[in-house]
C-alpha cells in the first residue's frame, strides 16, 4: 500500500500519463475523418515513422516527459538524435505502432472508468445512469457508492503500470544505437582528459608559483638583510604576476572563450622559469641547444610544463641547491635533462601528482619521462619524440 502511494506522489508519474494522452488529438482528428476504419491509422505512422526527424522528435519528448531526470545527461537512456540508420527508423516505427496502442487503452481507462464510477455512484442513489444505460436494469443498492471506488483505483494503477511499460519501450526502441553510445563515450572521454589536462596545469603553474614565494619569503626572513629582501620581495612579485597569467589561461579555457593553444606558454619562455628559480636562491647552470623554436606546438608547451614542475620539485624539496638544467633538439627528438643534489626529503620516485603529472604529459605525446636517484643526485630525465607531429 506504501510502495503504491509513493508511486502515485511521483510527478513523473503525471508526465508519463500527459504523455499517453498526447495522441489523442491525432486520434481524434482521425475519427472526424473516418470513423469507421481506425485500424488505417496504424498503417500511416509507419511511413512517418521511417523520416529520421520524426526519431528526433519522439526522442525529445520521451526524454522530457518519461525520464525528466535524465534531461540534458550524455548517458540517457532514451537519444536525442535523427536516425541514422534504417534500424533506427523501423526501432522508431515499431515505437511509434506500441504507443498508439498504449495510447489508446490510456485514453479509454482515463474516460470511461470515471464515468463508470458517476454511473456506480448514481445507481446507489436511485438515479438512472448518465453514461452505461446496460445499468439501468440494475436495482439500487446503497453498497453500489463505495465500490465506485474500484475503477478509480484501477484506473491509478493501470496508469502506473503503463506508465512504466511505455518508458521501458522509450529505452528499449529509442534508446542510443551502438554507434551512438561509442560516441558519447569518445566525448565523456575527451572531456575528462581536458579536465585532467586543466587540473595539470593549475597544479604546475600555481604550484610552482606558491614553491617559489615560499622558499623566497623563507630565505629574506633567514637572511634579515633588507637588499635581499627587496630582492626577495621582488621575485615574489614577478612569481605571482606570471601565475595569474597562467591561472587566467586556464579560466578562460574553464569558460569556453575559445582560447588558442598557441597562448599557452612554451620553451621559448623557458627563460623566466629559469629567472624564477634563480631569484629563489638556486644556482641555475641552463644550457638550450638545437632549434627550441622549431619545436611542434604541442611538445613545446607540455616541455614547458615538465621543466616548471621539475624545478618546483627541486625548490620544494631541495631549496636553493645547484640545478643543472640541459635541453637539446636533437634531430627529431627534444632531450631534457634536471638535476640536482639529493640534499633533504627526496620525492618519491613513483608517487606524487607532480611526478605523475609529467609522466603522464610524456606519454600523451609519445615519449618518456623518468625521475628518481642517479649516481647521488635526483634526475629528471624526458625524451619527446618530433616526428610524429610535424
Amino acid at each position: 500500500m506504501r510502495r503504491s502511494l509513493r508511486l502515485l506522489a511521483r510527478p513523473v508519474t503525471y508526465t508519463r500519463w500527459l504523455h499517453l494522452l498526447i495522441p489523442i488529438a491525432f486520434v481524434a482528428i482521425w475519427l472526424f475523418i473516418d470513423m469507421d476504419r481506425l485500424y488505417v491509422l496504424g498503417l500511416l505512422v509507419v511511413p512517418l515513422g521511417l523520416v529520421p526527424a520524426v526519431r528526433l522528435e519522439e526522442g525529445i519528448q520521451a526524454q522530457l516527459l518519461l525520464t525528466p531526470g535524465e534531461r540534458g545527461r550524455p548517458d540517457a537512456s532514451i537519444a536525442i538524435a535523427p536516425s541514422a540508420t534504417w534500424r533506427d527508423r523501423w526501432r522508431t516505427v515499431l515505437w511509434l505502432e506500441a504507443r498508439l496502442v498504449l495510447s489508446g487503452l490510456a485514453i479509454a481507462a482515463t474516460v470511461w472508468l470515471p464515468m463508470l464510477s458517476v454511473d456506480l455512484v448514481a445507481r446507489g442513489l436511485g438515479g438512472p445512469p448518465l453514461v452505461f444505460g446496460w445499468m439501468a436494469s440494475w436495482r439500487s443498492h446503497g453498497w453500489l457508492v463505495p465500490l465506485a471506488l474500484v475503477p478509480i483505483a484501477v484506473m491509478l494503477v493501470f496508469l502506473v503500470l503503463a506508465g512504466d511499460l511505455v518508458t521501458f519501450l522509450a529505452r528499449r526502441l529509442l534508446g542510443p544505437s551502438a554507434a551512438e553510445r561509442l560516441t558519447a563515450l569518445e566525448e565523456r572521454t575527451e572531456l575528462l582528459l581536458e579536465r585532467n589536462r586543466i587540473a595539470r596545469e593549475i597544479h604546475d603553474s600555481i604550484g610552482h608559483a606558491l614553491t617559489v614565494a615560499v622558499v623566497q619569503a623563507g630565505a629574506a626572513r633567514a637572511a634579515k638583510d633588507p637588499a635581499f629582501t627587496d630582492r626577495a620581495l621582488a621575485a615574489i612579485e614577478e612569481t605571482g604576476r606570471a601565475a595569474l597569467e597562467d591561472l587566467e589561461r586556464v579560466l578562460l579555457v574553464l569558460r569556453e572563450t575559445g582560447l588558442p593553444a598557441s597562448q599557452r606558454p612554451t620553451l621559448l619562455e623557458a627563460d623566466r622559469l629559469i629567472e624564477s628559480a634563480r631569484g629563489s636562491g638556486a644556482q641555475v647552470d641552463a644550457e638550450f641547444s638545437g632549434p627550441l623554436e622549431q619545436v611542434p606546438g604541442p611538445v613545446s608547451r607540455e616541455g614547458y610544463r615538465i621543466l616548471q614542475e621539475a624545478l618546483t620539485n627541486v625548490l620544494r624539496h631541495s631549496g636553493p641547491v645547484p640545478v643543472r638544467v640541459r635541453m637539446a633538439v636533437l634531430g627529431m627528438r627534444l632531450e631534457m635533462d634536471v638535476t640536482n643534489p639529493l640534499t633533504g626529503a627526496a620525492p618519491s620516485g613513483k608517487g606524487g601528482s607532480g611526478l605523475r603529472g609529467m609522466r603522464e604529459r610524456a606519454a600523451l605525446l609519445g615519449g618518456q619521462a623518468e625521475t628518481g636517484p642517479y649516481e647521488g643526485e635526483w634526475r629528471v630525465r624526458v625524451r619527446l619524440p618530433l616526428d610524429s607531429l610535424v
